[in-house]
């Protein structure tokens, strides 16, 4: 039954993980699109995509964007949180999550 709800937190992290991932890289498409005038905020739509983008992927760009300075007009600070998501994907997930398997009781 332990091993069972620690699966089942650690599916949730790994899934909050890749959520935050596939939004970066959509916030950045979508800034892409705006600034090549490609799309607009008038379209409420967009706007609505752009709004909700914005609220999930600002709490980690944001402390990234006061330390990562702006390099010839680009802004790094998606590519280094995507660095380190996948970093925490990679190693430190797995790693946490058989400690919470082994807390558990499991494995």
């Amino acid at each position: 039954m332990g091993a069972g709800i620690a699966g089942f937190i650690c599916f949730l992290i790994s899934t909050a993980f890749a959520f935050l991932w596939w939004a970066i890289i959509g916030t950045v498409i979508l800034s892409w699109l705006f600034a090549f005038d490609v799309i607009n905020y008038r379209n409420r739509f967009v706007a609505q995509i752009a709004q909700f983008l914005d609220a999930v992927t600002n709490p980690v760009l944001a402390p990234l964007r006061s330390i990562i300075p702006v390099i010839g007009g680009f802004d790094l600070s998606p590519l280094v949180a995507l660095v380190l998501i996948s970093g925490i994907q990679r190693y430190i997930l797995p790693m946490s999550c058989q400690a919470l398997y082994s807390l558990f009781g499991g494995m």
